[in-house]
């Protein structure tokens, strides 16, 4: 396998098109030229499943992709580890080139940097939970000593202590998503693609898998690429943000950003539904010390101060105790000023202060 270079980008997806149908470089002419994706369809019996997606995502980071049935958002991913090979483009993982990789190279790079976590668990059912988990590692040779000592601890951090010799069809279906996180978290890789990886669970099991995920990656620090149609489990799980429709890409940002400042009329749809109270910053809200000055004069000696990244509902929370303004900091420094004016037209119009 080629050497990587180390920066803090763990993963890089440049200019990526993908057409399913035959002669895709044809129909990939007319995609550049901006003929829409249903006349490709109707025209040349093909689909752009991609359509020149450029994305950067940070090593360590949880980045959620996005979008309903179609947008595109399980098909780029599968492009990260070469489940797919797309018609144009580049994918390059740790400074890897991964569309230049030998099938020997490419075996070496899906066995050490990089792991999968389905929606449909993909456990094997005659074995136990401890030799799913350890699977990897059997396949990387370890001895058999070691990855059961391995599954063993890992197991005990997904809470399935005990469980080990059980087989996978006698757990429940919440028990048998953390066998297939576990067996991620065991290859050690670098990359961990969740496809859609709580969809199929009930909801109170989907968010408490959630939460030991969300505590699980500021343990392992893994860089994450989260597929989800849920713009709910989005924010809750993001760093960031990017949201696909018919193949392209439409926004990336914080849940933050895309709340604050959708790009189109379609993510303003999106995320008309989404409670702004645990997404908004105080600093997305607060204006100027000086302009609050001008119009109310020095702002009293006893002011209230909160930490910018805040979230709406604390400051709400505050401005219910108090009439007067609350500044906003960073490092003990003032950044900004907040009233209970300015709460409101946010929580109301969903706009920050102009």
């Amino acid at each position: 396998m080629p050497s990587s270079v180390r920066t803090d980008t763990a993963v890089e997806i440049v200019d990526v098109w993908k057409i399913f149908g035959n002669d895709a470089q044809a129909v990939l002419a007319k995609a550049r030229s901006e003929v829409s994706k249903q006349e490709i369809l109707e025209q040349y019996d093909a689909v752009v499943g991609v359509a020149d997606v450029s994305l950067d995502i940070k090593r360590g980071e949880i980045f959620c992709v996005m979008g309903l049935s179609g947008s595109g958002k399980s098909t780029l991913v599968r492009h990260i580890n070469r489940l797919l090979e797309p018609t144009a483009g580049k994918v390059i993982v740790d400074g890897i080139d991964v569309m230049s990789l030998s099938p020997k190279a490419l075996q070496q790079f899906r066995n050490s940097k990089i792991a999968m976590v389905f929606q449909n668990f993909a456990l094997l059912p005659h074995w136990s939970v401890l030799d799913n988990i350890a699977m990897p590692l059997e396949i990387r040779s370890v001895n058999k000593n070691e990855r059961m000592r391995t599954a063993e601890r890992i197991l005990g951090m997904v809470e399935l202590d005990g469980w080990g010799n059980k087989f996978a069809h006698e757990l429940s279906g919440g028990m048998q998503q953390r066998v297939g996180l576990a067996r991620a978290l065991a290859a050690d890789v670098d990359v961990l693609l969740m496809d859609e990886p709580f969809s199929a669970l009930d909801p109170l099991i989907r968010r408490q898998l959630q939460d030991e995920f969300i505590k699980l990656s500021a343990v392992m620090e893994k860089t994450t690429i989260f597929i989800t149609h849920d713009l709910d489990e989005a924010v809750r799980v993001g760093d960031r943000i990017a949201i696909m429709r018919d193949g392209r890409l439409v926004q990336t940002g914080t849940a933050e950003d895309i709340v604050m400042h959708p790009a189109d009329d379609y993510v303003a749809e999106f995320v008309a539904g989404i409670s702004r109270l645990k997404v908004v910053k105080a600093h997305a809200v607060m204006r100027p010390i000086d302009e609050f000055e001008r119009e109310n004069g020095p702002l009293p000696r006893d002011v209230q101060r909160i930490a910018e990244d805040e979230n709406l509902s604390t400051l709400i929370s505050l401005a219910i105790d108090q009439h007067g303004p609350i500044v906003i900091t960073e490092n003990d420094r003032d950044l900004g000023v907040v009233t209970r004016r300015d709460i409101l037209r946010t929580v109301i119009e969903g706009t920050e202060v102009s």
